[in-house]
């Protein structure tokens, strides 16, 4: 039997509270990037090590510093000075059975297929790179070898999902997806892609604040650029109101759009990018510092400590349970009548098969009824989550299922 428990969650539901703030950092963001890269690195070792092994070999690639270069803006195109330098490392198993990975080659070559694939302005020249994949401890690796279909956990470590998102986090994430959405990129080429969205709700009032650089060499002057921002600005707003339209949401709105511009300081009072994002010259980006693995930063809920993306996905829990216990949380709001609002705990314990977590833990919000009336049926959800968590970790080792 395994160690569930449910019980009443202490508080208000995320739309009953007066107050919410949740962030976004969208694709081209220099945190973004690192979590995106590390995490299709991984999903790329997973699919070389089936291929040579017929199995997962031991990784961590969830250790990543993207260092910012310099540029010089221009009107009408400006130029890269010093590119940037991304930084891979942490572990990853290179040898086995006389057989040699090279995974320093498959780090690279997926990275430079990421930016290639995302990031419209990045060329090749404009990166470089410094692999740092070191063999993993004798004991962490051992653990791969051990029998059983099922792993035992590399950590002792815990999580927490929650489910349904309010609607100011999916409006945030949402908006973030359209700003960089194929759609909108053709409609509006001169978009860049490192988009930032904030999002604040007091009581009925929603504003969204878009970080958004407009691409230099699609802006003529400093007016081109105002008159640009005033169509981008528009188009935010046309999709804003339609989305709360089509949902029967009903509350004050406002944009507010690259706030620190200033006319009449030329390129230094515009917010452009030469690449579309802001690691060209201007902040770096690190592993975990940005969305969680539902894809906002929600400052008003219970989030986990660990950065998912990157890590192995069939025994580091780190990122295992941070996104089941969203998983679960949702099957469960889904499924189980009359729960409003779900937490889902997870604790492992080391060593221990990841099926049998130490705590496994649901705080429900109930529409009407009681919890006690509802506990086994969320119990029923829990265990079979568990009991299919082969299943569910190779969807992860196959990139089915986003971390950020």
């Amino acid at each position: 039997m395994r160690n569930i428990s449910v019980e009443d969650f202490r508080g208000l539901s995320a739309p009953e509270q007066k107050l919410e703030i949740v962030e976004r950092k969208g694709l081209g963001h220099p945190d973004s990037i690192c979590d995106a890269i590390m995490d299709r690195i991984s999903v790329d070792l997973c699919t070389e090590y089936i291929e040579v092994f017929d199995t997962i070999l031991h990784h961590n690639i969830d250790k990543c510093l993207l260092v910012a270069g310099e540029t010089t803006g221009i009107f009408g195109g400006g130029v890269v000075v010093e590119p940037m330098l991304l930084v891979i490392g942490d572990r990853a198993t290179s040898r086995a059975e006389d057989t040699e990975i090279d995974v320093a080659n498959i780090a690279q070559d997926t990275a430079r297929r990421w930016f290639d694939e995302k990031l419209r302005f990045v060329q090749p020249d404009f990166i470089e790179y410094q692999i740092e994949l070191k063999p993993g401890s004798a004991e962490l690796t051992d653990i791969f070898r051990r029998k059983g279909d099922i792993l035992g956990s590399n950590d002792t470590s815990a999580a927490v999902g929650y489910a349904p998102l309010s609607f100011t986090e999916r409006a945030v994430l949402d908006m973030e997806g359209y700003l960089n959405s194929p759609v909108f990129k053709e409609e509006y080429p001169e978009s860049g892609e490192d988009v930032k969205v904030m999002g604040i709700r007091k009581e009925d009032k929603l504003d969204l604040t878009v970080a958004m650089p407009l691409i230099d060499t699609f802006v003529d002057s400093e007016q081109h650029y105002f008159n640009m921002k005033k169509d981008i600005f528009g188009a935010m707003n046309g999709f804003l109101t339609d989305y709360m339209e089509e949902r029967g949401i009903y509350m004050n709105a406002s944009i507010t759009y690259n706030n620190l511009d200033i006319a009449g300081r030329g390129m230094d009072g515009i917010y452009t990018s030469v690449t579309g994002t802001s690691a060209e010259d201007a902040d770096c980006g690190q592993v975990g510092r940005g969305n969680r693995v539902n894809g906002i930063i929600p400052l008003n809920r219970p989030v986990s400590s660990e950065a998912a993306a990157g890590k192995n996905p069939v025994s580091h829990v780190g990122k295992i349970y941070n996104v089941l216990s969203h998983k679960i949380a949702a099957n469960i709001v889904e499924k189980v009548p009359d729960v409003k609002e779900a937490y889902v705990w997870l604790l492992s314990d080391i060593g221990v098969g990841i099926d049998r977590p130490k705590v496994a833990a649901a705080q429900i919000i109930m529409e009407k009824g009681t919890v006690d009336s509802v506990a086994k049926e969320v119990k029923d959800v829990i265990d079979f989550e568990l009991e299919h968590i082969q299943d569910f970790c190779m969807q992860l080792a196959r990139g089915m299922i986003p971390v950020c």
